[in-house]
């Protein structure tokens, strides 16, 4: 069995805790490790640390290589972000040279899983479904709340059982909808969230992939020859300067053939991927009002806000309900609890009015 980390996101709506040099991933906002090193702990005791692979960008190579410490696992370096159809597609590339047939699984970088061990049970499940068949399997969330910030899975029949776990037909993937399909959504109980979490081998996707998304398999091969050998960060950097950022979501998921099997991913999931995310996540930290003051931070008269501070400099609340404020060296966020979907709109502000170096 393989594991594919993919850690090169962005996590613009985390600004301005999250940059470009620093992004979410390697924040330490759930606990005393950073998301990356939590998820790096749930996978190890599935998969050897010679077949955990990290893809990561660039610029944030040495900082992964810091965090892994021990750990041998091997480092893709992305020279730009591609989405996660290149990403899945140069981390298979390298696999399929060692074992075309092995259950490979793949999962961002910067998630929160409540239930490690359910976790560890079900992509076990998930690795013998997709070992036994040419079969794409994932994971979905049980929605709790009528989510416009996710993508959802239609769920079919019952396809069969593995471990005791059952898995379904996945009818199809469907993009981030408005609140009025998502409370549809939630309604008709057939849809769950798209965690992101795939399991498949390396033959089967880099099929897909051929067979979905010539160009981006046509770089592949123009790389493939080139691993191990002085070349490949050359050829690499010339092929990813041609490719277009696609999701393996839209390039591949929702247009294959094959078998998609969906297990439900009933471990305590969160992506983590706003502050009012975080905020719901981290109920136990919440005093009396409703409060999540993380930093240095107090809060008089105040109900049901989020403080997020990286500074000496004290926050103090009076009198005010259900903002966000996150407080860093450099940038001050003061926003609305409920609108921190709309965070990402910031840093694309400042990229237009000359203040990218606040991105």
């Amino acid at each position: 069995m393989y594991a594919v980390i993919m850690a090169g996101g962005s996590g613009t709506r985390f600004w301005p805790a999250s940059r470009t040099h620093l992004p979410k991933q390697f924040l330490r906002i759930t606990g005393e490790q950073t998301l990356f090193e939590e998820t790096l702990a749930r996978i190890r005791p599935l998969v050897p640390d010679s077949n955990i692979y990290v893809v990561v960008n660039a610029r944030h190579a040495a900082m992964t290589r810091q965090l892994l410490g021990t750990c041998a696992a091997e480092v893709l370096i992305e020279p730009q972000g591609c989405n996660t159809a290149a990403c899945i597609g140069l981390a298979a590339l390298h696999i399929r040279q060692r074992d075309a047939h092995a259950p490979i699984l793949v999962l961002p970088s910067d998630h929160f899983v409540g239930d490690t061990a359910r976790f560890t049970h079900l992509l076990t499940a998930a690795a013998r479904i997709a070992g036994a068949e040419e079969a794409i399997v994932t994971l979905g969330v049980p929605p709790t709340r009528p989510e416009t910030g996710y993508g959802y899975i239609e769920v079919g029949n019952e396809q069969g059982e593995a471990q005791d776990v059952s898995y379904f037909q996945v009818e199809r993937f469907v993009e981030k909808p408005d609140r009025d399909t998502a409370l549809h959504y939630l309604a008709s109980g057939r849809y769950l969230w798209n965690s992101g979490i795939f399991v498949f081998t390396a033959q089967t996707i880099l099929s897909e992939i051929a067979h979905h998304m010539p160009r981006l398999y046509a770089g592949l091969r123009e790389i493939e020859p080139a691993i191990g050998s002085a070349r490949y960060a050359a050829v690499l950097e010339s092929v990813y300067q041609k490719l277009e950022a696609v999701s393996i979501d839209y390039g591949v998921m929702e247009k294959t053939r094959l078998p998609i099997y969906v297990l439900r991913a009933d471990f305590g999931w969160s992506d983590v991927g706003s502050w009012q995310a975080l905020y719901e996540l981290r109920q136990e930290a919440q005093d009396a009002d409703g409060n999540l003051l993380l930093g240095k931070a107090v809060a008089v008269d105040a109900r049901q806000n989020l403080v997020y501070s990286t500074t000496k400099r004290l926050v103090a609340l009076l009198g005010v309900e259900e903002l966000t404020i996150v407080d860093t060296p450099d940038a001050l966020l003061v926003s609305a609890r409920h609108r921190s979907q709309e965070v990402r709109q910031i840093p694309e502000l400042l990229r237009r009015s000359g203040y990218s170096q606040l991105c």
